[in-house]
């Protein structure tokens, strides 16, 4: 039988879910049950769980469970497993090829329009929109309702 190392033991316990907290380990969020893409996560769907200091991850994990509320997530989420910061997206407003509300304001004109974005949108971020009309392309910003503002605001 092959001897395990110190670091080897710690994973296999990890695993196992026998290894005890110290004041030294890292805590990081994790699922309580199974998240599934398209779900938005809440805090209820959360827990810490405790990781040694040495134990070394093979990507990026998020490690605020306050910077997880209200993101989407983009793959399965399995309990008790660490989050990815590539799991998780911000809540998109727009989505590509879905039908949405142009605003262009200027001024005291006021005008509205349907437009199909060319991309997914958060609050706040410039994206390409078809006007319906014209079948013209614009830049417009995706404001936090979930419209398209055009123009100097």
């Amino acid at each position: 039988m092959r001897a395990l190392t110190r670091l080897g033991f710690i994973a296999a316990a990890l695993l196992a879910g026998a290894y005890q907290a110290t004041a030294q380990d890292q805590m990081l969020p994790v699922p309580t049950a199974t998240i599934y893409p398209g779900d938005v996560i809440d805090a209820s769907m959360l827990k810490d769980r405790a990781y040694p200091p040495n134990f070394r991850f093979r990507v990026s994990m998020i490690e605020n469970p306050r910077s997880l509320i209200g993101k989407t997530v983009r793959r399965t989420l399995v309990p008790g497993e660490a989050i990815p910061v590539n799991a998780v997206e911000d809540h998109r407003l727009v989505s590509r090829g879905v039908p949405t509300t142009i605003i262009f304001e200027e001024g005291g004109l006021s005008i509205i329009g349907v437009g199909t974005p060319l991309q997914n949108g958060v609050a706040g971020q410039i994206v390409q929109v078809k006007n319906m009309d014209s079948g013209r392309t614009i830049i417009g910003r995706v404001d936090a309702e979930g419209r398209i503002r055009i123009g100097v605001n």
